[in-house]
């Protein structure tokens, strides 16, 4: 795919509507650019993550994948085969289990904290989870595997940031009587 962009100021979207990549125009309040946003929020938030755990190579192929979904979610009726397929999900799952299993168990709830990777992976969990509302709203079917992958997503980030945290060893625990 040959990609060229001249100009980033277009002037387009002045009156409230952007261009979906087929052409189309929508409202920029539109549940379908709505997504679109949330899946590029969360890639930034990859990017800073990546950042902070330059160790995880895994997040790079994750971003490429954010913005492959980025793409399928801006050609709507374009009929093409979605990046997120099937081997998408259960490779999220592989990876999630390779730093899991690791983990001692947990006996209570995480709180988000800890080295500077888990923040950001805690952040950007959340982040996944807004993705995964936006992307399901839309009730496309053709989006079905993008929703579990970022289900997938988020429960990944979850035992990334434990693994930040020394595996766990470092995760601030959440102590329900100790409040205000």
């Amino acid at each position: 795919m040959n990609i060229r962009i001249d100009r980033v100021t277009t002037r387009g979207g002045d009156g409230g509507q952007t261009s979906l990549g087929d052409g189309s125009r929508v409202a920029k309040d539109d549940p379908r650019i709505e997504a679109i946003g949330a899946v590029d929020e969360l890639n930034a938030f990859l990017g800073m993550l990546h950042h902070a755990a330059p160790e995880v190579a895994y997040l790079s192929e994750l971003q490429n994948a954010l913005f492959d979904l980025g793409a399928d979610l801006c050609q709507p009726h374009v009929q093409r085969a979605r990046s997120l397929n099937e081997e998408a999900v259960v490779r999220l799952e592989q990876e999630s289990e390779v730093l899991r299993v690791r983990q001692e168990p947990l006996s209570s709830f995480v709180l988000p904290g800890g080295t500077n990777g888990a923040c950001w992976a805690h952040l950007a969990r959340t982040v996944a989870r807004r993705a995964e509302r936006r992307v399901v709203a839309l009730h496309d079917a053709q989006l079905e595997n993008a929703a579990r992958f970022l289900n997938r997503l988020s429960d990944y980030l979850f035992v990334l940031a434990r693994y930040e945290n020394d595996d766990g060893r470092s995760d601030i625990l959440w102590n329900p009587k100790r409040g205000l």
